[in-house]
């Protein structure tokens, strides 16, 4: 059976479908000593490396998903020349993979952070045509217009496109902040904040509390995270169209022994089959 290089890989875990074909392009990838090619397949025959490292392609590792309280101030990219913090600095260590961060919180902002092992989840989490609804917690400063709100939801302009909240709560407020609870169905850098800037309005705080089917969950402090149960993970897996995961088979239990009747009337055990010595 053969399937395409870079679904391979983002499933082995070493990052998302787009960053995959990214590190094709420049040459990151080889196969059998060969540049590899966007598109390219394989049978699970080939020596794959990437950045020089052996793939085994053999190894299957278990899907993991994690649910992170991002703090403001720290990053979400691995390295960062100015040595900010990054959430990957909290993560638990992977023997296989890496954890692949589903979108991104820019770092003035806070809340749910999904992680996981497996990069197609990633992928489709992210992809604008599943269409995953992102929730935010929204502080403004100052009033905001019966007009303004209206056209935040109808639609306006930014340098990159058409943009909307698909939904927008008043989450009321007092003196000079006042709370909105907005979503979203895409996820372009600072989007939350743009659409507020045109009109003229400053986000002066900003906190992702879910992320499609995964909400913040109360009482879950800055700066940790949970890890998603197998339910939890077939929920997020049925949202964006891929199957369940597969459970282990429950061991077989053996049949518990029959007791005849003359054992019964007699009151006496019957033979288990083992002896006690």
């Amino acid at each position: 059976m053969t399937e395409r290089l870079h679904k391979q890989l983002a499933h082995l875990g070493f990052g998302s479908r787009r960053q995959i074909e990214e590190w094709i392009r420049a040459g990151r990838v080889t196969v059998d000593g060969q540049p590899a090619t966007l598109g390219q397949t394989l049978t699970g025959t080939e020596h794959v490396r990437v950045n020089g490292r052996r793939v085994n392609l053999d190894v299957s590792p278990r899907r993991r998903v994690l649910a992170y309280y991002k703090p403001e101030d720290e990053i979400c990219s691995r390295s960062d020349p100015e040595g900010r913090a990054s959430v990957f600095d909290r993560l638990p260590r992977l023997g296989v993979g890496r954890w692949i961060a589903v979108g991104r919180l820019d770092i003035n902002s806070q809340g749910l952070l999904l992680l996981t092992t497996d990069g197609e989840l990633a992928n489709r989490l992210m992809h604008p045509a599943t269409e995953i609804e992102r929730e935010y917690a929204v502080r403004v400063r100052g009033q905001v217009s019966a007009e303004s709100l209206e056209r935040l939801q109808t639609g306006v302009e930014l340098e990159d496109g058409p943009a909307r909240f698909e939904q927008l709560v008043d989450g009321g407020g007092e003196g000079v902040n006042h709370w909105y609870h907005v979503v979203l169905k895409e996820g372009r850098k600072r989007e939350v904040r743009r659409l507020w800037e045109s009109q003229g309005v400053v986000v002066s705080r900003l906190v992702r509390v879910r992320y499609g089917p995964i909400r913040l969950r109360r009482g879950l402090r800055l700066g940790h995270w949970d890890e998603l149960d197998p339910a939890e993970i077939d929920t997020l897996l049925a949202a964006v169209g891929l199957p369940p995961e597969v459970k282990p088979p429950r061991p077989a239990h053996p049949p518990r022994p029959q007791v005849s009747s003359t054992a019964k009337r007699a009151g006496r055990r019957p033979h288990s089959g083992s002896r006690r010595r």
